[in-house]
């Protein structure tokens, strides 16, 4: 594997390791939303907010587009959520329990 590739997974998986972040991608998930909202929703300040959204924008996880005087945010990267349950599933090691197919192709036999 190339050191581009290599280094475009550590980004990306970085910007997800925060619980702040991970929230924001299950509520963009769902649809656009400002930072306004997102500041509601989370209950953190627009600050807060803003800084997180611009680690998911450069790990382009997020989009922003300029909509009147607001700016929406949206989820660009539309594996992620699939990816997350797919980790969700890890720590089962319970018989019969289901797992993402990457895991099962990897650990079974």
């Amino acid at each position: 594997m190339n050191d581009d590739v290599m280094e475009r997974r550590v980004r990306v998986l970085s910007a997800l390791a925060s619980r702040v972040r991970l929230e924001m991608v299950e509520i963009l998930e769902a649809g656009e939303r400002s930072v306004s909202e997102l500041a509601e929703v989370t209950g953190l300040d627009l600050s807060t907010v803003s800084r997180h959204l611009a680690v998911l924008r450069e790990a382009g996880i997020v989009s922003s587009k300029a909509v009147g005087n607001r700016r929406l945010h949206a989820l660009r990267a539309v594996c992620v959520p699939g990816f997350l349950e797919c980790i969700d599933e890890i720590p089962s090691k319970e018989p019969g329990n289901r797992r993402c197919a990457g895991y099962e192709k990897r650990h079974d036999g």
